[in-house]
């Protein structure tokens, strides 16, 4: 099969080249036409009589027209088309049809005979279909022989016309096979033109399979976008090994760093961060550069992973970039990193959006000079202006949350960063929501994955309960004596307004609303006046580091916020959280949230607030928030019930490149693919060339997605 995208010769209705509707739905070749497939099937195989319809079914009918007549005026007209088969004397059907045009009520005349498809229903004069589909035939025109396609369209481009131009593309297909006849073999998959022209096309018995996405067909199709996906990460890998990256060992610095940080710590590594450690030290050493994935659930201490692995740079006479998205998961680890590295004399430079114009020269001077050997910060640290003097480490944390245009921004940045060394620095990259594996393979399959799978010793599991928002008092009651009790509390909300279509609790009228309720409880005369604070995305960065350091000093009793605080902050002393409409939220991020709480040695608790009544799937997340405290059992759910693009929190619904797989599904299909690849690479590397071409397009670059 060539990878050529050769433009269709199929002429498109209402226009031509880049206007046509089949060039808005993207088809510009025979191949895209070919992989347009249907969204569903409609059965027109054979006919129900009209004493066999029943309520609701979709069904195929012959019959003859025994009367039309439109009914009402303009607009709200509609021509009703009664009609009678042979079989049924007594029994008529009404076709309603709310638009029509002239020449139709012309060709409906008594005596003509209609197939019409379409799904019935009983209205108050008897059987009737809105809207079907229909055509005129007569007693002798026989039934298709296959299911009929129905597609995805545009305006101006009918199902008639994409059926013809499918039937086209697929006639004028090159039938050669990238994937070779053993690989087929092996994973029990049948020829690729072969499985689009059953797709197009497919026999009644078909159905079921098609509809369990399970037909060979179907899978071929899987098989063969993921292989692509797996061929491009891997020849991403070949590619990044040619690339140089200083090597981290040996002298230039100060060499016992990493060994005084360890002993400066108040505690012992976990046997998994020890494992993590080991792993990106030997990858520091190599002069191809690392690109290692760390992981790991919420509180697993990927924090002190990522501080001795800056260590190890700083101690090579080599700076080191740590990023984060958001300010206070960037400024909680700059508090942290500088707590333990700046009293061993490292030098450490704070870059953010909300510096002023002086602290941010002073910062970027520092950091061109070299003074700065460890650089934290926002996207900021990745702005054209910075530049290091020796940047051997980046590390990113969260990194899925980084748009694609700003992680090719980094990639660049890095690059550039790095002033005269002519060396690209290793990348270490983190995530606290734990990827299940056939997503890690899909997503990160060019990367090495390091997890972290134990929790440090001490840590207090969570109680989570699952309220109704009708025990709403009762909830905020408790809060009062929780506080009172000099502990305190989060309670999370999804929006920061109202919205005029989700009603939703806000967190700007939460907040007003529970300053109200818990300044009415009854309280100790000595006791001091209770606080309740406001924290959300909104806010200027100046508002938001004060509202942090208030709740981190215990001057706020009840911290009222949007997700901002779903990652890095670290308040010992809060032990319980409430998420309001928990039902409105992924398990991975509920999971999150929960792990701001459980902390510190007190029993705490993580409250899911619901509002009757709820959906089946969202009983079912709570159901499983309430009973699994793993984070990667919890993201497998997740990845389940809402697909890989909400679970990462990523604005496409998916992964990128793929179309038809389901990582959920088809993971068999996935390891499958990622063992084709490299075979393939090592012995048909052409073929390789034109599967990615033809699956992902000849100028697709893995390395920027």
């Amino acid at each position: 099969m060539s990878a050529a995208r050769k433009p269709s010769s199929q002429s498109s209705p209402g226009g031509s080249g880049k206007s046509s509707p089949l060039h808005r739905l993207g088809l510009r070749s025979d191949w895209d036409i070919a992989l347009h497939l249907p969204l569903r099937y409609e059965d027109e195989t054979r006919l129900t009589p009209l004493h066999a319809l029943r309520d609701g079914a979709d069904v195929t009918v012959d019959a003859v027209v025994t009367e039309a007549q439109v009914q009402g005026r303009s607009p709200r007209r509609q021509l009703l088309v009664r009609l009678r088969d042979a079989d049924s004397p007594q029994q008529t059907l009404t076709l309603r049809l709310f638009h029509f045009y002239p020449n139709q009520i012309k060709s409906l005349q008594p005596g003509v005979r209609l197939r019409v498809h379409g799904q019935v229903r009983q209205g108050l004069f008897g059987w009737e279909m809105v809207h079907p589909s229909w055509k005129t035939v007569d007693a002798h025109d026989p039934l298709p022989t296959t299911l009929t396609p129905v597609y995805p369209t545009t305006a101006g481009l009918p199902q008639s016309y994409l059926r013809k131009a499918v039937t086209g593309a697929l006639a004028r297909l090159d039938a050669r096979d990238n994937v070779p006849q053993e690989e087929r073999a092996r994973h029990h998959l049948p020829d690729l033109v072969a499985s689009l022209r059953t797709l197009h096309a497919p026999p009644p018995s078909a159905w079921a399979s098609l509809e369990a996405g399970e037909h060979p067909a179907q899978r071929r199709l899987k098989f063969d976008e993921l292989l692509a996906q797996q061929l491009a990460q891997q020849q991403a890998r070949v590619q990044r090994l040619r690339w140089k990256a200083p090597a981290l060992s040996g002298s230039g610095g100060d060499e016992a760093l990493p060994q005084r940080l360890r002993a400066a710590l108040p505690f012992v590594l976990t046997p998994a961060q020890e494992r993590c450690v080991a792993e990106i030290a030997a990858d520091l050493t190599q002069t191809a550069p690392m690109h290692r994935l760390l992981q790991g659930d919420v509180g697993s201490g990927k924090t002190v992973v990522a501080a001795l692995a800056a260590a190890q740079a700083i101690a090579a006479g080599w700076q080191c970039a740590i990023m984060a998205p958001t300010e206070i998961l960037a400024a909680q680890h700059a508090r942290k990193l500088a707590d333990w590295l700046e009293p061993l004399g490292v030098g450490v430079a704070w870059l953010s959006g909300s510096q002023s114009k002086k602290e941010r020269e002073a910062a970027l001077q520092r950091v061109a000079s070299g003074q700065a050997q460890l650089v934290l910060g926002t996207h900021a640290v990745i702005q054209a202006q910075v530049r290091f003097a020796r940047l051997g480490l980046a590390i990113v944390d969260e990194q899925h949350r980084f748009g694609v245009a700003q992680r090719l921004a980094l990639r660049d940045s890095l690059r550039a960063g790095t002033q005269d060394t002519g060396l690209q620095p290793h990348l270490l990259m983190m995530s606290a929501t734990p990827i299940p594996r056939t997503l890690a393979m899909a997503l990160f399959g060019d990367l090495d994955v390091s997890t972290i799978d134990t929790l440090p010793p001490g840590r207090t599991p969570v109680r989570t309960t699952v309220l109704s928002a009708e025990r709403r008092d009762d909830l905020i009651a408790r809060i009062g004596a929780l506080i009172a009790q000099g502990r305190q509390a989060y309670w999370v909300c999804p929006l920061v307004e109202e919205s005029e279509t989700l009603d939703l609790q806000n967190a700007v009228a939460t907040h007003a609303e529970l300053s109200a309720a818990l300044a009415a409880l009854p309280r100790a005369a000595q006791q001091p006046p209770l606080r309740v604070g406001l924290l959300h995305g909104r806010m200027k960065a100046a508002e938001k580091r004060a509202a942090m350091q208030a709740f981190s000093a215990g001057d706020i009793g009840l911290l009222v916020a949007t997700t901002v605080i779903e990652v890095g902050v670290d308040v010992p002393n809060a032990s319980l959280m409430v998420i309001e409409h928990a039902e409105r939220f992924g398990l991975s991020q509920l999971h999150q949230l929960r792990g701001r709480v459980g902390r510190g040695a007190a029993q705490s608790d993580c409250v899911l607030l619901f509002t009757p009544p709820l959906s089946p799937t969202a009983r079912e997340r709570l159901a499983a928030m309430r009973e699994l405290s793993d984070g990667f059992a919890l993201a497998q759910k997740d990845l389940e019930l809402r697909g890989p693009g909400e679970l990462l929190g990523l604005r496409q619904s998916g992964v990128p490149g793929l179309r038809y797989a389901d990582l959920a599904q088809d993971a068999d299909l996935l390891e499958a693919a990622r063992d084709t690849a490299q075979r393939l690479l090592q012995n048909a590397p052409d073929a390789a060339r034109q599967h990615v071409a033809l699956w992902l397009g000849e100028g697709f670059d893995w390395l920027s997605a």
